[in-house]
């Protein structure tokens, strides 16, 4: 990343990366999900953030 923030690029911001632990454990904090529970979701349905969100808040509300 830039240290120029007009040059910054925030196309990475509607994804959740598997491979970045603090990622994943984030998403798990914020969903009160485990971290295998995260890793699955991303599994099943992508790293598309809002769509995790909304798997995530239907799998909390059970």
């Amino acid at each position: 990343m830039t240290d120029d923030k007009i040059k910054s690029d925030f196309r990475e911001r509607d994804r959740v990366s598997s491979d970045e632990g603090y990622e994943v454990a984030y998403f798990a904090r914020k969903f009160q999900l485990t971290i295998p529970e995260v890793r699955e979701l991303i599994k099943r349905h992508g790293n598309d953030r809002p769509t995790l969100e909304r798997e995530a808040k239907a799998i909390a509300s059970r």
